[in-house]
């Protein structure tokens, strides 16, 4: 987990807690940070059929909001240093956010993002949608959360593929915990088939990386297994839970599952998932 890409809707300081949480990562992990501005295009902001006068001032507005943002890579790079963290970067992008995420994201391990319905793209239902687009595993930072912990990762495990990749791609984070809570829920046959597969057994997987875990058993049904989650985590202590973000269908991937979509919803915790 050595390049994190994280984020942000504005480009001048103060920076946000997400922001603040990446780098106080990468700076833990000694890791590289990448901070990410996108703007949309103003092919797409400008009205069908508009004046030509008005068309050449939307332009014009583009281009001087990409020069300040690029401006800004001077001021990011000071303050990430500052933090700790010794190869910051900053880049600036036009076009459609998820898009342009899904491009940075192939250079990167490690997206991290901020959930706030008072901001674009910081929707529970936007933040599934950069989820689902990156890729990549992501941390989801709740507002407020700045600093970063590792003194207890909650992982929540079911069985299923997507929990799987889940805990495998945190596999760093976890291996630097101070403690680890294995939380167990209703089990998922996920990859059961009319062949035979080998099985994953997850106390050995945890083991064989060195991890020492503690074990709780969550008892709920689907419609109240993300409470029953974020009420786990809450009492073992956690400042990370790692999850799977499931989707409903494979032709309907940002429509999330309950447990998935409540969890952004409420968590007051960073949220650590793969889809």
């Amino acid at each position: 987990m050595q390049d994190i890409l994280v984020y942000t809707d504005n480009f001048r300081r103060p920076w946000k807690p997400a922001i603040e949480y990446a780098g106080r990562l990468a700076a833990t992990l000694g890791a590289s940070l990448t901070g990410a501005y996108v703007y949309p295009s103003p092919l797409y902001t400008a009205p069908r059929y508009s004046a030509p006068a008005l068309i050449e001032a939307i332009f014009e507005n583009a281009r001087t909001l990409e020069s300040e943002a690029a401006a800004a890579r001077e001021p990011f790079v000071q303050w990430a240093r500052a933090l700790g963290v010794g190869r910051p970067s900053w880049h600036v992008a036009e076009g459609y956010l998820p898009d342009a995420l899904a491009q940075i994201g192939t250079w990167h391990d490690l997206l991290v993002l901020d959930v706030n319905e008072d901001e674009t793209w910081g929707s529970p239902a936007d933040v599934a949608t950069l989820v689902m687009a990156s890729h990549l595993p992501t941390i989801v930072v709740p507002g407020g959360v700045r600093d970063a912990k590792l003194d207890c990762v909650a992982l929540a495990w079911n069985g299923s593929p997507e929990a799987v990749r889940a805990i495998h791609a945190a596999l760093p984070l976890l291996q630097r915990a101070r403690r680890v809570v294995l939380m167990r829920g209703e089990q998922r046959n996920g990859f059961l088939d009319i062949t035979w597969k080998p099985p994953f057994e997850i106390d050995t997987h945890l083991a064989r990386h060195g991890i020492v875990f503690d074990e709780r058993s969550i008892g709920s049904d689907d419609e109240h297994a993300g409470a029953a989650l974020l009420d786990a985590a809450d009492k073992a202590g956690a400042s990370l839970l790692v999850m799977g973000a499931y989707g409903r269908t494979r032709f309907s991937e940002w429509a999330l599952g309950g447990a998935t979509r409540h969890v952004l919803n409420h968590t007051k915790l960073p949220v650590f998932m793969r889809h």
